[in-house]
């Protein structure tokens, strides 16, 4: 398998995914803007996506694929497919139960995840229907997880990375189309995210069905593979996902600010998560089956290649993401969403807090790497002691940024709590022989940061005033925003390729 091709795959289609997902965020922000209705419905979506991270994408993912691919590997496939069947089957039913549950306790639920909602009856009572509305979005979505976790090991990456476009169709429709047909029209939204769960679990079934995977109704608590998933799970629910629970946290705080700071925050949010998804999920999901394989295969000098790899490639796009989130902030807030009732001022509070998000999106995209480095390995505890400290700053400095920086510290404290939390992964790495950087490291580094430096400089130069990007329409916005990003991509390459970079030097193949 050749693992820049796989990159490739993945990287263009979880692309798609989330130009889609700018175009939903666009239909979202004209038709709500930033006020009552949008805070309430993103706190809604919020915790079963937290949830969904939690069972799914985070701690269930990285417990099971190497344990997976082990059975894979080591095993028959009948072998691998009762440890499917047991897995899915004793997940579905914690599903069903948490799914059950979230609905019942919305009420409670809301008041601990946005108390500040408390003082706003009616504000409070819309977040707990949306909620209700939205909850069950965790067993769908988790499901979808588990599917894409077996597709990974079977090197089946192409159609995981799609299968968020459809999330993003369903609430393309409902924000464009079906929100009139609801009062408040914001409950098409939450019926969106219900849709979108039932679309993509329904989307992967065909595909696990091809490689001889589609789970089978076989409970079975005795099986040691589930024992050994949840053990390793259980530790995992926490440290894989310091970043989501910080968020959380984020919105509590947050809902004590003034209306609006909760969607300014979100979408923020959503800009950054363009490059952590395409860069940082897509290098982490095709690194963990071939770690856990040469870990299984005591391949340990294969094992640092790969993880070196994984590396350098991840700095080299996600830097030049960083700087061009916090340079062209303006320019691409306002053409996404300054339309509709998304103000002027809604667009300034946006641009506060991207910018202080962007100075941890490095730091938040190299979690995503170096934590298959250890869940590979089997080992929990270490990010788990690493995710608890990490999680104890970033509030410290949630408390001391909030007060001067308002909606901007809160973004800022998890932008660094981000950048803490890999610098110790890498250390801990470092100083236990794990892995071991390749020669080339200096010489690597210092003209990577010539090329960003030039980049930064373009296009700081090339944009102009955030004025013109708020008084322009989209006709003139859009290409606008289009010859910068080229601008950009053209001053990096060009220097890159200068300093001798050529993408032949990143070839690599991984485990088939």
């Amino acid at each position: 398998m050749n693992l820049l091709r796989a990159l490739a795959t993945v990287s263009s289609m979880t692309l798609a995914s989330r130009v889609l997902g700018y175009v939903r965020d666009f239909f979202i922000a004209r038709a709500f803007g930033a006020g009552l209705a949008t805070d309430a419905f993103f706190v809604a979506f919020r915790i079963p996506n937290l949830l969904r991270r939690l069972f799914g994408e985070g701690a269930f993912s990285q417990a099971f694929v190497p344990i997976l691919a082990e059975h894979k590997n080591r095993h028959t496939s009948e072998e691998a497919r009762a440890l499917v069947d047991a897995v899915s089957s004793a997940l579905g039913i914690a599903l069903a139960v948490t799914a059950a549950l979230g609905v019942a306790l919305a009420p409670i639920i809301v008041y601990l995840s946005a108390p500040g909602f408390a003082a706003d009856t009616s504000k409070f009572d819309l977040t707990v229907t949306l909620l209700r509305i939205t909850f069950p979005y965790v067993f769908f979505i988790s499901l979808v997880a588990l599917a894409a976790g077996i597709l990974n090991t079977w090197n089946r990456f192409a159609v995981p990375a799609f299968t968020p476009v459809l999330l993003n169709v369903s609430f393309i429709v409902a924000a464009a189309f079906a929100a009139p047909y609801f009062d408040p029209p914001v409950v098409a939204l939450a019926w969106a995210v219900f849709a979108g769960g039932v679309l993509q679990l329904g989307f992967q079934l065909p595909f696990l069905a091809r490689i001889g995977m589609l789970p089978r109704w076989r409970l079975n608590l005795k099986h040691p593979g589930l024992a050994r998933v949840l053990k390793l799970m259980a530790p995992a629910l926490f440290g894989v996902s310091i970043s989501q629970i910080s968020l959380l946290i984020n919105t509590i705080f947050a809902s004590f600010l003034v209306s609006g700071s909760v969607s300014w925050l979100y979408y923020a949010d959503r800009l950054m998560e363009f490059p952590a998804g395409v860069l940082g999920v897509a290098v982490g999901t095709i690194l963990l089956p071939s770690l856990s394989k040469y870990h299984a295969d005591g391949a340990a000098e294969e094992y640092g290649r790969l993880l070196d790899w994984g590396l350098r490639v991840t700095l080299l796009l996600a830097l030049p993401a960083a700087v061009a989130l916090a340079v062209l902030a303006m320019p691409l807030i306002a053409t996404l969403f300054h339309y509709g009732r998304f103000t002027a001022e809604d667009a300034w509070m946006t641009r506060q807090a991207l910018m202080a998000y962007s100075l941890g999106l490095v730091g938040m995209i190299l979690v995503k790497i170096l934590a298959p480095g250890f869940y590979a390995r089997q080992n929990v505890v270490t990010p788990v002691k690493i995710g608890i400290l990490t999680l104890v700053a970033t509030q410290l400095m949630n408390l001391a940024f909030i007060g001067p920086l308002r909606h901007a510290g809160l973004a800022l404290a998890i932008g660094l709590g981000a950048c803490l939390n890999a610098a110790l992964l890498y250390r801990y790495l470092r100083a236990h022989a794990i892995f071991t950087p390749q020669r080339g490291w200096g010489r690597f580094a210092l003209r990577l940061l010539l090329a960003v430096s030039v980049m930064g400089a373009a296009l700081h130069f090339a944009m102009g005033s955030p004025a013109w990007w708020l008084q322009a329409g989209w006709p003139a916005k859009v290409p606008a925003l289009g010859g910068l990003v080229l601008l950009g991509i053209a001053a990096y390459g060009s220097v890159l390729y200068a300093c001798g970079f050529r993408l032949r030097q990143f070839a690599r193949r991984g485990v088939e």
